[in-house]
């Protein structure tokens, strides 16, 4: 089992930028592929960004692409999302999660695991 802290939502104005952390603790975290999910207020949980355990294969909702990196660091049991260019839209619940699968999955429902959740509020 794998507990899941995330952390560096805030608010922020549009164009800026926030890092968000995901501090995983329990057994093999690198053994696990990672996802974050983003939940805004009386909507859906949606997908934001996924890695798999290796690295080696990442993917995006297409509104994210080329502003947003996913990054993990298996030494440190943390993966990052480093969101830029940031816009109203992004606003929510940003939620970390884990998969035992291995894969950077879209579907929250391959997620076993899962954080609380960090606010990132974007103003215009």
């Amino acid at each position: 089992q794998v507990q899941l802290v995330e952390s560096g939502g805030g608010l922020v104005q549009a164009g800026g930028s926030l890092r968000l952390s995901c501090a995983a603790s329990g057994r093999a975290f690198s053994s696990y592929g990672m996802g974050w999910f983003r939940q805004a207020p009386g909507k859906e949980r949606t997908f934001v960004a996924a890695m798999a355990s290796s690295g080696g294969t990442t993917d995006y909702v297409d509104s994210v692409k080329g502003r947003f990196t996913i990054s993990r660091d298996n030494a440190k049991n943390t993966v990052y999302l480093q969101m830029n260019s940031l816009k109203p839209g992004d606003t929510g619940v940003y939620l970390c999660a884990a998969n035992r699968g291995r894969l950077a999955f879209r579907h929250h429902g391959n997620y076993a695991y899962w954080g609380q959740g960090t606010q990132v509020t974007v103003s215009s």
